[in-house]
């Protein structure tokens, strides 16, 4: 496996990377590529990705703090929850990979639609004003772009190190610069491994508003400090334990990214029918 290093810029913006030499897997990247220019064979592979982990976090929510919610809260986030649910069955019958790019948007407007009610604390410094990057326009935005890119580097390297071009991908059409492999693999990661850290270190206080600073321009980022105390929270929440469902093994979820990239290696080789998208439970 190849070592890879990024450095970034404070705001999470990728700088350069060190890296090792890479595999040289040539027939793999053939066979990614091939699967890319055949539409039918990408859906295969798209239609897992959409909606993956969305509807987790908004049982997890539902489950553990439904109680506690005000009830136009809970209603909000059950709809929500129906309605990604909709969409899940509904991209069991869809082939074209446009049919599921439309309905990866629909479930996204109606995720993030209902966000702010998984925002638990009280604090007007903590309003989710709906999704928005360069520039994120409040607190929570700055918070999951920082960690958006943390994830999509951690998936790239993944990628990489199983002999997959991360800018060829399935969901994400090709865009000159953009690694759009491993932001279709980000799809399936990040309500469970970026989404779930915002919330916690909002909703248990470990940031505090003092934690950003908002330009003059309107946009907002994290503070040195603020930075400092995400990647620490990071490191620490890549080393918790979980049962992966399709291999049922117990790894780390940091090691996640690297298991989905192989069983998508597996699967353009052949070794695999189907690719397993990660369905967190």
């Amino acid at each position: 496996m190849s070592a890879s290093m990024p450095a970034r810029a404070r705001a999470g913006r990728f700088l350069a990377r060190v890296e090792g030499p890479r595999s040289g897997n040539v027939l793999l990247r053939r066979a990614q590529y091939r699967v890319a220019d055949d539409a039918p064979r990408a859906a295969v592979v798209v239609r897992g990705i959409v909606t993956a982990n969305q509807r987790a976090v908004l049982r997890r929510a539902l489950r553990d703090h439904g109680e506690r919610l005000d009830p136009e809260a809970a209603a909000g986030l059950s709809a929500a929850e129906a309605r990604l649910t909709d969409i899940a069955r509904r991209a069991l019958t869809v082939d074209a990979v446009d049919g599921l790019r439309g309905l990866e948007g629909e479930a996204a407007a109606h995720y993030f639609g209902v966000f702010r009610h998984l925002i638990r604390v009280e604090d007007t410094a903590f309003v989710f004003g709906g999704r928005s990057r360069r520039p994120p326009l409040d607190r929570i935005n700055a918070l999951l772009s920082f960690l958006y890119a943390l994830l999509g580097h951690d998936c790239r390297s993944a990628l990489e190190a199983h002999g997959l071009d991360p800018q060829v991908g399935y969901l994400h059409a090709d865009r000159p610069g953009r690694a759009s492999l491993a932001l279709d693999l980000m799809e399936e990661l990040r309500p469970v491994q970026a989404d779930r850290l915002a919330l916690s270190l909002v909703n248990r206080r470990q940031l505090g508003a003092e934690d950003f600073t908002v330009e003059e321009a309107g946009g907002v980022r994290l503070t040195e400090a603020g930075r400092k105390r995400v990647l620490v929270a990071w490191q620490e929440r890549k080393r918790e334990e979980l049962r992966h469902p399709f291999l049922d093994e117990t790894m780390p979820l940091g090691l996640v990214c690297h298991a989905q990239a192989q069983m998508l290696a597996r699967h353009l080789r052949g070794d695999l029918d189907g690719y397993p998208a990660f369905v967190w439970k």
